[in-house]
């Protein structure tokens, strides 16, 4: 099959960064989905990995965490799918990536695609869609109230791929008045495209601003990117007894101005439940399915704003420079070999 892939991690502009590959079609496993793939989206962890991560010795790696694709054969023990459904998933962190024309991937952590969406729609949605909804609902668990908060959730980068799925879920899911950080006019539109309630800027302090709106001390804080530049902010404007989460990875994370409110921290991280194996894996296939189910009914909308092809080392590298670049709004998808 063909694959893009590396054998030394570095930056995207080494000219081996990314390369295009032949590799032997994957053998799945018993409660495997073989999927030919016909999107993939790109996302900040393509990035990390291929800074950061060496394959073994002589083995190319793929990367790719996000695909939508048509199932070409199950392992023997599969239970939910059959060849010819047309699916979409996140993958897991420890196995080869979407970035080839097959994949084998768990069928506990894949969601039957949208049937109102077309692939690429559909690939923007399922890393960040799991990041939010187990950020939201396992971690924050923001259906239960906060005593004397404001039934409100700041969303920090709004309009990242995972602030414009949270602040969706958020809408559709929930009372909580959303409020959502972005800085530029275009990030502005589509972060009250999103569905936020209101917008604040992340470039000027966030506690005044927020005080500003008169809704109370929100009881839930949930930050995607620039942690570290936030904190103190968050600290200041958040409820007592309040919950917080981040996805990112400062360096350093001093949570000891949090104690005097008692707020709770949660980090949250989608691949936990597939790398661990964990009893109840199967959440995942159940939320992108509920995912599906509310895009079909028009109440999410996909968060695709860049559309590129084809599926190759030179489209790859394009869409890991536009992610570092920090600058996106919404999600990168690439489709077709």
């Amino acid at each position: 099959m063909r694959a893009i892939a590396y054998r030394q991690p570095g930056p995207v502009d080494a000219a081996d960064s990314l390369s295009d590959v032949t590799l032997d079609d994957p053998r799945p496993g018993p409660r495997d989905l073989l999927v030919r793939v016909r999107a993939v989206s790109v996302n900040p962890v393509d990035t990390k990995v291929r800074r950061n991560t060496a394959p073994p010795a002589g083995e190319w790696k793929v990367l790719g965490w996000d695909a939508a694709g048509i199932v070409e054969a199950v392992g023997e023990q599969v239970r939910n799918f059959q060849v010819g459904d047309k699916v979409f998933y996140a993958g897991d962190l420890t196995r080869q990536g979407s970035n080839a024309e097959l994949q084998a991937v768990d069928e506990r952590i894949v969601g039957h695609m949208p049937a109102s969406l077309d692939f690429a729609q559909a690939a923007a949605l399922p890393l960040t869609a799991i990041t939010a909804w187990e950020a939201l609902f396992d971690r924050l668990d923001v259906r239960r109230a906060v005593p004397g908060g404001a039934d409100a959730l700041l969303v920090i980068g709004g309009a990242g791929g995972v602030g414009s799925i949270a602040i969706q879920l958020a809408r559709q899911l929930t009372d909580l008045t959303v409020i959502a950080t972005a800085s530029r006019p275009e990030t502005r539109a589509w972060v009250q495209r999103m569905g936020a309630h209101h917008v604040i800027d992340h470039r000027e302090a966030l506690a005044p601003q927020v005080q500003a709106l008169q809704l109370g001390q929100p009881s839930f804080v949930f930050s995607t990117t620039q942690t570290h530049r936030h904190l103190a902010d968050v600290a200041t404007l958040i409820a007592p007894q309040g919950r917080f989460a981040l996805i990112d990875d400062p360096q350093q994370l001093d949570i000891s101005p949090f104690k005097r409110k008692s707020v709770s921290t949660h980090w949250e991280f989608m691949y936990t439940r597939s790398m661990f194996s964990t009893p109840d894996i199967g959440e995942q296939a159940r939320l992108l399915d509920e995912v599906g189910r509310l895009v079909d009914a028009g109440k999410l909308l996909t968060t695709l704003h860049t559309r590129l092809s084809p599926i190759d080392a030179a489209t790859l590298r394009q869409a890991h420079t536009m992610t570092e670049s920090g600058t996106n709004i919404g999600k990168i998808a690439i489709e077709g070999f």
